[in-house]
């Protein structure tokens, strides 16, 4: 590996940036592929690049055959995040199945007797206003959000902080009916009808659950369906 190809791949790393480092098997010539630029001396072409950042977005690392060229692919990611907002039963259930599943997992409620170090062990916890708190954390493509509450005071300005960045799954619990009060309400403060279309609401795959366990499974279920591409949470839809 040449030494500028090293160097800049650390601070990657360091700076938690998305990048593939793509390797000629043959030749041994690299680069790195972001979702905008390219730094190396391997030539690559727009469709090859196109299938490279598909690997980037599913985290598939691995050997392919692109245009007559054996690349081997290794893609680093930030870390998946999830943001709960709500220190409540489903929450409970909800964080270390989350973690097992790879998420660096925040849970935001400033009521302080929710957010509880006993309740939460091992999870890290914010006792601010979830605007305020998730205005500092840059939310981006690998962060997904969960608004759990039922208290518009609390959900309504999460859901709008999360609605104005590029996170890739929004979830809000609560009934149809609370749901389109929801949407009501953000409607008045001046979002779309194509904003509220992001919002899974009622959250999760209807599955029928009924306990907090239950509900959480069918969460992580759902946000993992819309992170892997699958259409209608069904079949996985790959890319012709």
């Amino acid at each position: 590996m040449k030494r500028a190809i090293l160097e800049r791949l650390l601070k990657d790393r360091a700076a938690k940036h998305a990048v593939v480092l793509v390797t000629e098997l043959q030749s041994g010539a690299q680069a790195l592929v972001y979702p905008q630029e390219v730094f190396g001396d391997l030539p690559l072409d727009g469709d090859a690049l196109v299938r490279i950042r598909e690997t980037l977005a599913a985290d598939e690392s691995g050997t392919v055959e692109l245009d007559g060229k054996r690349l081997f692919l290794q893609v680093q990611n930030p870390p998946l995040r999830l943001v709960v907002i709500g220190a409540v039963h489903i929450a409970q259930t909800l964080a270390p199945m989350a973690a097992l599943a790879g998420y660096s997992v925040t849970i935001i409620d400033p009521r302080r007797a929710f957010a509880t170090d006993a309740r939460f062990p091992d999870v890290k916890l914010i006792g601010e206003w979830p605007d305020e708190a998730m205005a500092t954390m840059k939310l981006d493509r690998r962060t997904a959000v969960v608004t759990l509450t039922h208290d518009p005071k609390l959900d309504d300005p999460a859901l709008q902080t999360a609605l104005k960045a590029d996170v890739f799954y929004i979830g809000a619990l609560g009934s149809r009916k609370t749901h389109a009060a929801r949407l009501g309400r953000l409607k008045a403060a001046g979002f779309s009808e194509a904003d509220g279309a992001r919002i899974h609401g009622p959250v999760g795959l209807d599955i029928g659950a009924l306990s907090p366990a239950e509900i959480a499974v069918a969460i992580l279920a759902q946000i993992t369906a819309v992170l892997r591409g699958a259409g209608a949470y069904g079949r996985r839809e790959k890319a012709a």
